[in-house]
């Protein structure tokens, strides 16, 4: 016979089971309902708009270094920027649709999302810039591509200049 049989229950630092003890309070202790859709609504919201800010941002940079280089270059400086500049905006975009639509839609990201999501962003900018290396030889400016490039990854520039960081 158990001794928590004889004593009708577990003694203070014995469980019959492992975990007997710890399962009882845990079925013992009242359930509060706690209502935290406005909590989770408000941080979704600031994670989106720290998002959309980001690409933006990004953006608005694209259009920079497009016009400088089209200034210095001409066409081909701004066409060469553009295509730099789009080979990170693009994957950079089409991530951040998917990781708004795992905060707002009803499939939910993971960290396996997030960092294959990563990987998909610099495999494909690698793809393009090699695209670009092996199709483009005759036209493309490759300093005005690497200013496109560079302008787009540090498009969080913008976001410090005006205080706006999420």
């Amino acid at each position: 016979m158990d001794t928590n049989d004889v004593h009708g229950g577990a003694k203070p630092g014995k469980t019959g089971e492992a975990g007997t003890a710890a399962r009882d309070f845990v079925e013992a202790t009242p359930r509060r309902k706690i209502n935290r859709g406005p909590v989770r609504r408000a941080t979704y919201h600031r994670a989106s708009k720290g998002l959309v800010r980001a690409l933006v941002a990004q953006a608005v940079m694209l259009g920079i270094a497009v016009l400088v280089c089209g200034l210095l270059a001409g066409w081909a400086g701004a066409a060469s920027a553009l295509i730099g500049g789009c080979a990170y905006l693009v994957p950079n975009a089409l991530f951040a649709l998917r990781l708004l639509a795992g905060l707002w839609g009803p499939v939910k990201t993971s960290p396996y999302t997030f960092f294959m999501g990563e990987a998909f962003k610099l495999a494909s900018t690698m793809v393009v810039l090699g695209l670009v290396g092996w199709q483009g030889s005759g036209w493309i400016v490759w300093p005005a591509v690497v200013a496109g490039l560079l302008c787009v990854l540090k498009g969080y520039v913008l976001l410090l200049i005006f205080r706006k960081l999420p």
